[in-house]
């Protein structure tokens, strides 16, 4: 009767809302890491140094003491928190795009591994939150395996960011700290390089899947110096959360884009997604497109203390062919037709 109806009426209403609040918690959970990848580190050096200038200095001096005293931390694996990884702002941040993680082979805990990471997209959005979080389970997929994800060396000198980045399992991409990880770290450690770099963010845009790859080398020679298996890993989708003005080589955008990724480390790119109120205005936030990131199959690599051209060269081959066959293994699984190819620079 009437009482049912109405009952049945307020059930609606009641899913409607909750619907709602899980995506606008959705959407501030990716708000907050893109605002953390932007301006994290440059907002809280000057907050840090405007303190300073207060009544209340010494709490900043104190953090300061803390950061020479804590410098070198990031260089001995990082400061991990499994709390942080597991927070639950991270399971909105997946189902946002939605993020999944495959798995194709088993990992050996006995073993250490490099992943490449492919492609980079504009800020790496399915390499952070495959590995730098348990949302999708990657404890639960490789068991044993502790992933670090390395990025640019720079973020690990800015104050409160450095932490905020450790607390993840995340890295920086030198050799000091990659070579700590593999050698004295024991076994099951896997340390995730996005190998194409600012250079391939420079050309990511959606509908185009291209690496750049064939010049790089120095993390196969990184791999024979430690007898790391090599592991291939590819994104279907994260060129597609961000659209990108591309500048054509020669112009003078490209040539200011190539002067901050050779001095600075990091390419500006010129690029946007969607609003945060509609998904039809233009705004920092991605666009909500699913990123699955397939796990290859990992290669066994020989411990080379002084790896030759030719020995670095023929590993780089194995691994790039091996790229190859997982793109077209998996391509026509997540949307892509059997005719794409992807194209390595």
């Amino acid at each position: 009767g009437t009482g049912s109806s109405i009952l049945s009426a307020l059930q609606d209403l009641f899913w409607l809302s909750k619907s709602k609040v899980e995506k606008q918690l959705q959407i501030i959970s990716v708000l907050q890491w893109v605002l953390t990848f932007l301006i994290m580190g440059v907002a809280c050096t000057l907050i840090l140094m405007y303190i300073l200038c207060t009544d209340c200095w010494a709490i900043a001096a104190l953090y300061l003491a803390w950061l020479v005293f804590d410098w070198n931390t990031p260089k001995k694996g990082g400061r991990r928190s499994q709390w942080v990884r597991n927070w639950a702002i991270w399971r909105y941040f997946r189902d946002y795009f939605p993020i999944r993680l495959v798995k194709t082979h088993n990992l050996l805990t006995t073993r250490n591994y490099i992943f490449g990471y492919h492609p980079h997209g504009i800020m790496g959005l399915g390499a952070f939150c495959n590995f730098s979080t348990e949302a999708t389970g990657v404890s639960q997929k490789f068991p044993g395996i502790r992933p670090y994800l390395a990025t640019l060396a720079g973020n690990f000198r800015m104050p409160i960011l450095r932490d905020y980045l450790m607390s993840g399992g995340i890295c920086p991409v030198n050799r000091d700290s990659i070579d700590y990880i593999l050698s004295k770290n024991g076994s099951g450690n896997a340390i995730i390089i996005v190998v194409g770099g600012a250079a391939e963010s420079l050309n990511c845009t959606p509908g185009k899947n291209s690496v750049t790859l064939k010049n790089r080398k120095g993390f196969v020679k990184l791999a024979l110096r430690h007898g790391a298996d090599l592991v291939p890993v590819y994104s279907f989708g994260e060129n597609e959360v961000y659209k990108q003005v591309i500048f054509e080589e020669g112009s003078w955008g490209r040539w200011v884009q190539k002067k901050f990724q050779k001095h600075i480390g990091f390419a500006p790119c010129i690029f946007h997604g969607r609003g945060l109120f509609s998904s039809n205005t233009w705004g920092l936030l991605p666009y909500s497109k699913p990123i699955t990131t397939v796990v290859g199959e990992p290669i066994t690599i020989p411990k080379i203390d002084n790896p030759s051209q030719k020995e670095v060269d023929f590993y780089h081959s194995v691994y790039v062919d091996s790229l190859i066959k997982l793109f077209d293994k998996y391509k026509s699984k997540f949307g892509l037709p059997e005719t794409e190819v992807l194209e390595v620079n």
